[in-house]
């Protein structure tokens, strides 16, 4: 691109025009987060508030994983938040997804006996669980219920 200098001549820089900037600029959340990053100041802040933010997700949904409920979506979704501001964040959650997705294909060629055992396991190590956070937080014993209730 070309511009006047001082002197009236017309300099040759790479760098876009005025208008060429205005028209490369995006609208909306992702044009807020563009001028956030515009600032050093800026860029720290938000380094600061993704890593908080995103960690605080990740932990949160790996207390929340032994549980029923949706504690690796909580991981996921911390991940996701992390990797808009950090390389290594964006390649664990691509290895992430490649391994779920690798694990989803390798049950979906098994037989249906297979894939009803990994059901029941599952279960069963869902009921084990819940049993075990019901007996340490509230200290009720299911099992001990369930054979006073059916005796």
């Amino acid at each position: 691109m070309s511009g006047p200098d001082r002197g009236g001549r017309v300099a040759v820089t790479d760098e876009p025009s005025g208008d060429a900037v205005q028209t490369a600029k995006r609208e909306g959340f992702m044009g807020w987060l563009d001028g956030v990053r515009s600032t050093r100041t800026g860029r720290l802040t938000l380094k600061i508030v993704i890593g908080v933010v995103g960690a605080a997700l990740v932990i949160g949904g790996l207390l929340l994983v032994p549980l029923p409920g949706p504690g690796w979506l909580i991981v996921f979704a911390g991940l996701a938040v992390l990797a808009t501001e950090f390389d290594w964040a964006h390649r664990l959650l691509q290895f992430a997804k490649r391994t779920l997705a690798d694990w989803t294909d390798w049950l979906k060629r098994q037989s249906w006996p297979i894939r009803i055992l990994v059901g029941a396991v599952t279960l069963v190590c869902a009921a084990v669980v819940v049993w075990a956070m019901v007996r340490v937080s509230l200290g009720i014993d299911l099992v001990e219920q369930a054979r006073a209730y059916l005796a």
